[in-house]
């Protein structure tokens, strides 16, 4: 089974977006809330968004399942207050919950946390923990999105090592889901959002990795970086020595057990770096198609986040690490996953015989 770790809904039908829109307007006015009840999507809506979107190109490119959580980029968690983000975090992941629901086989939901920045931020991990059993154990979600910056684009947070997080990986670890780190929108005028300010995520949130005892704290805690690990594959010898010059563990021991990278690498020679420089252990197969690069890239007459062909043109990739990082890998970071494939397979086949 190919299983793609990182799609996002990024062809939601309107209403969802407009929505939003009306919630940030009057908060921003007068402190108003607009209800969830307020959003009104048809299940047609959904499965046009989906069948003309991702599920073509999971077809067109030979992927079997999607891991798959709301926008990350609209996740935009400096709006509003704690209640805001909540409000909009379950709005986002109801509908995730319901595409999952339409398309059994081949999404299962990852969600969105209601996160805030300043100093709603204590309250808004409580209420991220919350979420997280709430999509886990009632709606059948296997993992989730951490933000390490929910001021989105100002870094004015805490790193994600800092004790305010500790009650999210607690429940993370009793729940056995991982977290993906990803950053959401940026309003920052000098990070452009998708490769100055996710790639540059995606950098400071291993290194704030690299200078903690976090996983001395969490053992089994398991944290997936998107992108390839922005600037780690590259820079990996700048990491090691600063690791050493410091008297901190290797690499090897205090990072690779806990951290994993995915392929959303849109770049042959960068997808060759990063299965030489990482264990392919640590490497899950991602595309984030239909996100931040969608056009063809004129070298290869491919679109550049059909990260699957990349990877199928890449020399001196074992059979047994291809497979890997392919499936096998996902399976064990998201280890609710395969309970939640039998467990709907075993659903389906109930239903059929009772037909």
């Amino acid at each position: 089974m190919i299983i793609d770790c990182h799609g996002h809904f990024t062809t939601a039908p309107p209403a969802l977006g407009e929505w939003r829109t009306r919630q940030i307007r009057a908060f921003e006015e007068s402190g108003a809330r607009i209800s969830p009840d307020e959003l009104h999507i048809g299940d047609d809506e959904i499965r046009s968004a989906i069948e003309n979107g991702q599920l073509k190109l999971q077809t067109e490119r030979g992927t079997d399942l999607t891991l798959f959580s709301p926008g990350a980029g609209k996740m935009a968690h400096h709006y509003g207050d704690e209640q805001t983000s909540l409000d909009w975090s379950r709005v986002s992941n109801d509908l995730i919950s319901r595409v999952c629901n339409l398309f059994p086989e081949r999404f299962v939901g990852v969600c969105q946390l209601p996160q805030s920045p300043g100093d709603a931020l204590a309250a808004s991990v409580r209420n991220s923990v919350a979420e997280l059993e709430r999509c886990v154990e009632e709606l059948g979600f296997v993992g989730c999105l951490l933000n390490p910056d929910p001021s989105d684009g100002y870094y004015q947070a805490p790193p994600l090592t800092d004790r305010v997080y500790y009650p999210l990986y607690e429940k993370m670890v009793e729940l056995d889901v991982p977290a993906m780190i990803h950053v959401a929108m940026s309003r920052n005028p000098a990070m452009q959002g998708t490769c100055a300010h996710y790639l540059a995520g995606d950098t400071a949130a291993f290194m704030q990795l690299c200078m903690s005892d976090l996983f001395k704290d969490f053992p089994t805690l398991k944290l997936i970086l998107p992108h390839g690990g922005g600037a780690v594959p590259y820079h990996w010898g700048r990491y090691r020595g600063v690791m050493q010059d410091q008297g901190r563990p290797p690499l090897e021991e205090s990072i690779l057990p806990n951290v994993h990278f995915d392929t959303c690498v849109y770049h042959r020679r960068g997808m060759q770096l990063l299965l030489d420089v990482l264990p392919a252990r640590n490497v899950l197969f991602a595309s984030e198609m239909i996100g931040a690069v969608r056009s063809v890239d004129p070298e290869t007459g491919r679109r550049f986040d059909d990260t699957k062909y990349t990877i199928d043109s890449l020399d001196g990739l074992s059979e047994a690490d291809r497979q890997a990082v392919f499936g096998g890998n996902a399976l064990r970071v998201f280890a609710r996953l395969e309970g939640v494939l039998k467990s709907r397979a075993a659903a389906a086949q109930v239903k059929e015989h009772q037909k």
